[in-house]
């Protein structure tokens, strides 16, 4: 299975994610589902850091990414950090015993 969890202030700012675990539905290197999961959230690393050039701590090995931010959200981020929200839903809705999607707020969960 592949957990997304959201990471949120208690405001409702998300200030990061990490996506962990794998879909496990065909062999390595052609899982659709473990490949969605990676664009999305790569996408939106790539977005912060060459796009937004946001600075975030992050940590990646196989079958994880993490990232939160270390300085302050805003706008542009959080339409960053939606995306991959709304996109990791969408996978969810279609596949819930495959992907599952959590939201964090600092201290607890929605």
């Amino acid at each position: 299975m592949i957990v997304t969890e959201i990471y949120k202030r208690a405001d409702g700012k998300i200030i990061g994610f990490s996506l962990d675990g794998h879909a496990n539905t065909a062999k390595h290197g052609y899982d659709i589902y473990c490949s969605a999961a990676s664009m999305i959230s790569s996408s939106v690393f790539v977005c912060m850091r060459d796009h937004l050039k946001r600075d975030f701590e992050w940590d990646a090995a196989h079958g994880r990414l993490m990232m939160k931010l270390k300085g302050e959200p805003d706008d542009l981020t959080e339409v960053a950090f939606q995306t991959l929200l709304l996109g990791m839903r969408e996978v969810e809705k279609q596949v819930p015993k495959i992907v599952k999607v959590e939201e964090k707020i600092l201290g607890g969960e929605t």
